[in-house]
């Protein structure tokens, strides 16, 4: 039951203000049929607008089944007309673009009603009104009468309590006319209509009641009703919510989408339009990644040739630089004058270098990187760490007449090296103190360990990559070696003579050619000659043998036979040639595996030297002596002791030594060198050689400690490094690793501080504020077309608020709330980015192809091609989507507010 008590309803337009309805006061059965009759402007339609919830009462009260609606809320309004209402208009106010089984639905889509149950309502609703066979047509392809039909079936679908009908035959012609009233005359059996209408005929003729309008007051009513007197409290005077009216986001889709393909020529030009920020974006982006792409691939080849390196001893080169840009000691800006002054900077320059150099405690650190639970460990690169050891190993070969040669023969001293001038040693003092220590040499020079595979591979991939085989294969045991060429596949002289390839007299004669002006004969050699020769490794160990007093002397080069007979035959297994490209390299003549470092390690643990030395820990074992004599007698009996153990040429040195420092008194020159060794050893017996005796202790003797021995015997602890190589692959992972380190020192005792030098982060510090420079300017720019971008969609949207007015009518006519119709040109919005992200996104696919083909033709040698990730694609489409809502928010918040009942006059 319907009551209205004392309504009353008032429009100003300015200062004028027209009474449309004046304290009325009806009450409705719930079954009848009504018919308001009146002139024009006799508040009719705003009667109707009111019972149906379009329009708000100004004063008074409706009550709907004994509740009052004082305290309506706006979703309580949208509930009632979704729920209880149905209406039917003049002018039909079909949704043009939609089909007409479409229209019949939507009132059901704004109730919750599922896709199948509304489908299937909607479908009775019009073969009720016999449109069964019309339900895919679209209203402009039907009589006038037909989609009146089609409004009572849309008006009925929801089955209202009360159907609405505001001149329902206004457009009609008679005979359809007539087919309306009787459909309406049939509704109205079990419910209430309400039809407001200017032709008395057919009112007196269909209507059960007729109630006529003047001035907005009741002026007739032929069968009045007036029910029981509203009994309820004030306080009990609530809103009744009669179910929840919504629209799916589907459902705006669907209305959008259907709206956008009528107007398909704006639509594309308007997703075009939007798509121009989109491709200007997209294309600074498929740039941008081609860029960093080919700055991560030179980021990675630089971490690969510049790796982190910490090594035993290192200089804060960062820390000598910030020293000299505060300009050393002279800061203070005092000019002097008048006088000579003695400036210090050199001295003080001199103790800064010397106080920036510090020793790392790399056995700690090594530690740290093995411990998996580092955090350091997540920021390296594919070949990791790459631990260095001080390996103390000879490597001979012979050249084509069978003469051994020394890997570490300096070239330009041929004629007096150590394997071919042997005597060297003896008749030189200066080489006195390598004799009388024992050393042996450190390493070989052109041999060096090759990096190692991350998988534990004998190679890395890296090498493999940057190098060619042109030969054999590469080396993959520890007795296997490869011979490394440059990009031009060539090796120096120099290296060829030491790896006895070319012989001394060969060397010797282009060298002259060349001193001369002249050019040397081009020498080339097969990859079959290189390959079947053979190098043996001498490690430092096996160059000490032992006597009969317990002593270990040094291997004579000379004496061949003891000098190969434990040695490390390597052969070489194949010859790779460097890439034009390749940033990592070899850095000799030949490598060899990790698995030769392994084996010289364990293999030297094992010498019995080593042996010999660790079972006396504080007793020299190449002179019997200990390593600290107490006191100057200590010393004379040591010096005393080890001269007598030397051979007739060292004798003969020796003595040649105190003759020209004039330790010898009445020493004569003489060329016998048996002669000089008798006269040495009867001189050292008399009382007048004590200083002569502590000086060769002091200068030859002294100073030689357990380490050192061990270290000239080829020893190496896995736990103690030379140098470590923690690599990256990239500048930001580079980042990490430094940080990580900054964070280790500060848990750390300050003698376990690591200090080392990042020359990557001195290079790169002008490049990155470039970088960023370029980044911030791209920004702006993209900043710049999103704002204007939104701006256009937002008028787009305006105008398409304009030209859909009616249709925002009809959908608050069904029930639909404000946030539907906000939601309803968000989905048009939504559509139309989505349209402009993907065409944009689209036409920059296209683009990019004419433009790889120019950067390949103008950077020359630069392998850079623009592409755009998949990723980024998607993110562009989302950010297209949300900037066309962002921009069409303000017009679909108006469109929300807008009046229903003014919409849906409008045309």
């Amino acid at each position: 039951m319907l009551q209205l008590r004392n309504i009353s309803k008032e429009y100003r337009t300015g200062e004028l203000v027209q009474k449309a309805l004046d304290d009325v006061s009806l009450d409705l059965r719930d079954s009848e049929f009504v018919a308001v009759l009146g002139p024009s402007g006799s508040g009719k339609t705003t009667l109707l607008n009111i019972i149906g919830g379009l329009d708000r009462y100004d004063s008074g009260d409706l009550i709907i089944n004994g509740i009052s609606t004082e305290k309506y809320r706006d979703k309580d309004w949208d509930a009632y007309r979704n729920h209880a209402i149905g209406f039917v208009f003049q002018s039909y106010n079909l949704i043009p673009h939609q089909t007409i089984l479409s229209n019949v639905e939507l009132a059901l889509t704004i109730g919750g009603i599922s896709g199948s149950e509304r489908k299937k309502r909607a479908k009775k609703a019009l073969e009720d009104v016999g449109l069964g066979d019309q339900m895919h047509k679209k209203p402009n392809q039907l009589s006038g009468g037909q989609m009146q039909r089609v409004a009572i079936a849309r008006a009925l679908v929801n089955d209202p309590d009360i159907l609405l009908a505001d001149e329902p035959t206004g457009a009609l012609d008679s005979q359809t006319s007539v087919q309306v009233m009787e459909l309406l005359k049939k509704v109205a059996k079990d419910r209430l209509v309400v039809m407001v209408t200017h032709n008395p005929e057919l009112a007196n003729e269909y209507a059960t009641r007729i109630i006529r309008l003047k001035d907005g007051r009741i002026t007739d009513d032929n069968d009045r009703f007036e029910a029981e007197a509203h009994q309820e409290k004030e306080e009990e005077k609530k809103s009744k919510r009669l179910g929840r009216a919504k629209m799916g986001f589907e459902t705006s889709l669907l209305l959008s989408f259907n709206n956008l393909r009528t107007k398909k020529g704006r639509t594309i030009l308007t997703s075009f339009a939007g798509s121009i920020g989109i491709i200007g974006i997209a294309l600074i982006l498929a740039l941008s990644t081609g860029v960093n792409t080919y700055i991560n691939d030179k980021q990675k080849e630089t971490m690969l040739s510049y790796p982190l390196t910490i090594t035993s001893r290192a200089m804060d080169l960062k820390a000598v630089i910030n020293e000299g840009r505060r300009g050393g000691s002279d800061d203070s800006g005092e000019k002097h004058s008048g006088a000579v002054y003695a400036s210090y900077s050199r001295l003080e320059n001199r103790q800064k270098y010397r106080s920036n150099i510090m020793d790392n405690d790399l056995t700690s650190f090594k530690k740290y990187l093995d411990d998996p639970s580092s955090e350091i460990r997540k920021y390296l690169g594919e070949n990791g760490v790459i631990y260095t050891y001080d390996l103390n190993f000879e490597v001979f070969s012979r050249d084509g007449q069978g003469r051994l040669i020394n890997s570490s023969a300096d070239p330009n001293d041929i004629g007096r090296n150590a394997v071919t001038s042997p005597r060297s040693r003896g008749s030189n003092p200066s080489a006195m103190l390598t004799t009388l220590n024992g050393s042996a040499g450190s390493g070989a020079d052109n041999f060096s360990e090759i990096m190692k595979g991350s998988d534990g591979g004998a190679v890395s991939s890296v090498l493999r990559d940057g190098y060619d085989v042109v030969y054999g294969k590469w080396c993959g045991a520890y007795d296997e070696v490869v011979l490394v060429l440059d990009d031009n596949s060539t090796v120096s002289a120099e290296e060829l003579y030491q790896l006895g390839i070319i012989s001394a007299e060969e060397y010797t004669d282009a060298s002259k050619k060349i001193e001369d002006g002249g050019k040397a004969d081009e020498r080339t050699f097969s990859y079959g000659d290189i390959c079947s020769r053979t190098f043996y490794l001498v490690p430092a160990c096996d160059r000490y043998e032992k006597a009969d007093d317990g002593t270990f002397s040094l291997v004579s080069e000379l004496d061949e036979e003891k000098l190969l007979k434990n040695a490390v035959e390597l052969k070489i297994t194949g010859i790779v040639m460097a890439k034009e490209d390749t940033k990592v390299t070899i850095d000799t003549a030949v490598g060899y595996t990790s698995m030769l470092t392994d084996y010289l390690i364990s293999y030297t643990d094992d010498s019995e030297v080593v042996k010999a030395q660790e079972a006396a820990k504080d007793t020299n074992i190449l002179t019997g002596m200990k390593f600290d004599a107490p006191d100057d007698a200590a010393k004379i009996a040591d010096a005393k002791k080890y001269i007598s153990s030397l051979g007739v040429g060292d004798k003969a040195s020796l003595y040649t030594m105190a003759m020209y420092a004039g330790m010898g008194g009445d020493m004569q020159s003489m060329n016998d060198e048996n002669a000089m060794a008798e006269l040495l050893d009867k001189w050292l017996s008399s009382e007048q050689n004590s200083r002569f005796l502590i000086s060769i202790y002091d200068q030859y003797i002294a100073g030689a400690t357990y380490d050192d021995n061990m270290s000239t015997f080829g020893k190496v602890s896995y736990d103690a490094p030379s140098s470590i190589n923690i690599y990256a692959d990239s500048f930001e992972d580079k980042d990490r690793i430094s940080e990580c380190i900054e964070k280790y020192n500060d848990s750390v005792d300050s003698d376990k501080k690591i200090t080392y030098t990042d020359y990557v982060a001195l290079i790169t510090e002008s490049i990155t504020s470039i970088v960023n420079a370029i980044t911030y300017v791209l920004v702006a720019f993209v900043g710049v077309s999103l704002v204007v971008s939104s701006i256009m969609i937002g008028i787009i949207t305006h105008i398409s608020v304009l030209e859909r007015t009616k249709e925002i009518g009809i959908l608050r006519a069904l029930g639909a709330s404000k946030r539907n119709i906000s939601q309803v040109f968000n989905a048009e919005t939504f559509i139309i980015g989505f349209c402009a992200g993907a065409l944009g996104i689209i036409l920059s696919e296209i683009f990019l192809i004419p433009i790889n083909a120019i950067i390949a033709r103008l950077a020359d040698g630069i392998e850079v091609t623009a592409r755009l990730p998949v990723i980024y694609g998607a993110v562009l489409i989302l950010i297209s989507m949300a900037m066309t809502m962002l921009g069409g928010f303000i017009p679909s918040k108006r469109a929300a507010k807008k009046d229903p009942v003014i919409a849906l006059r409008t045309e």
